[in-house]
């Protein structure tokens, strides 16, 4: 289907980035990127171009070979993997960044791999996605003509375990992206960091026990009583 679709000069999603990558590529940390589903190429030669190292995955020989040349026009390059995302791993501690813009998968499917995202990004590594939802099959601006095959809010909290959403909303907007996304359609977009977690020591009072806990910014309280809260040992005067 995928090689049928793409056997053509034109490129059928258009060359330019998906706007929502664009608005937010800033939020990934410089580095090594995973290009989901990336099909002719167009996200991951938009983000090889502001200085990533690109991987892009799909599972159409014709598509990856449509991207190699709009890098090579770009004067830029991207590694490319013709796999089917079914069997794909993307591994553990890969990632800075991946990236999913209308990747629709089966939902058995989709879930195995949104359960690997997590393992697969780096510490502070960040996921971006923008699908559409079910709602799409309202506006038929594009997108699959199955329910399975479309996301919600609700979909990806519960399938992306481990990552802290910065940003998740079902939305409409204009989508004009090629000849096959084209116009209103209902979306959901997603920036989720992988963000190391800070812990500080409170003490218990009278004590010279601690407790450890989670926090996202300040510190605990001190304990003249605990070593842990004493300063180092002063050498005599």
């Amino acid at each position: 289907m995928w090689d049928e679709r793409y056997s053509t000069e034109e490129y059928v999603y258009g060359t330019a980035p998906n706007d929502f990558l664009a608005a937010h590529v800033g939020e990934i940390p410089k580095g090594k990127v995973l290009c989901l589903g990336e099909g002719e190429g167009r996200n991951a030669v938009f983000l090889a171009t502001q200085r990533y190292q690109v991987t892009a995955v799909d599972q159409s020989a014709v598509g990856l070979e449509k991207a190699r040349r709009l890098a090579q026009s770009r004067g830029v390059s991207i590694d490319c993997i013709q796999a089917d995302l079914a069997d794909f791993d993307p591994g553990e501690n890969q990632w800075d960044g991946i990236v999913a813009i209308f990747c629709h998968l089966p939902s058995p499917v989709r879930r195995r791999l949104h359960q690997r995202i997590p393992a697969a990004l780096k510490p502070n590594g960040v996921f971006v996605l923008e699908a559409y939802t079910p709602r799409q099959l309202e506006f038929g601006t594009g997108g699959p003509p199955t329910a399975d095959l479309l996301i919600s809010a609700n979909d990806l909290r519960s399938e992306i375990c481990g990552l802290n959403f910065l940003h998740l909303e079902e939305t409409e907007r204009d989508v004009v992206e090629g000849h096959l996304h084209t116009g209103r359609a209902s979306v959901v977009q997603v920036i989720a960091s992988k963000a190391l977690r800070r812990f500080s020591f409170s003490s218990h009072r009278g004590g010279a026990r601690h407790k450890v806990r989670y926090v996202e910014s300040g510190g605990g309280d001190s304990d003249e009583n605990c070593r842990i809260c004493q300063p180092g040992i002063k050498p005599r005067e």
